[in-house]
């Protein structure tokens, strides 16, 4: 309860402080803010930044697939993300989450 409190106490001041400041100043932020997003350095780096993320992003799926592939957590996160393991898993899960034995029929 107190950190909502806090948190419309912010809010508030916020707001008083932005009616204050007026549609002027508001301009002028916006047109700070696209000029730095139009800037090529900027721009540039954010691409590398992004190009950055995705590989790290992959390289860590890949490395928690492949360390997770022969339990029954990593079938249901390859199957939540409708991928196919590199390998195959040793046991299939039941709908408890516990290995079953497989069936043989005579």
């Amino acid at each position: 309860m107190r950190n909502k409190l806090i948190f419309l106490a912010g809010v508030g001041v916020g707001y008083v402080l932005g009616a204050r400041a007026g549609r002027e100043r508001y301009e002028q932020l916006v047109r700070v803010a696209r000029k730095v997003r139009e800037n090529p350095t900027v721009q540039e780096t954010a691409g590398i930044l992004q190009a950055q993320a995705g590989g790290l992003v992959s390289t860590a799926k890949d490395s928690v697939t492949d360390r997770l592939s022969h339990t029954s957590l990593g079938s249901k996160v390859s199957n939540f993300l409708g991928e196919h393991s590199h390998h195959e898993p040793r046991t299939h899960a039941g709908s408890n989450g516990l290995p079953t034995t497989p069936r043989t029929e005579p």
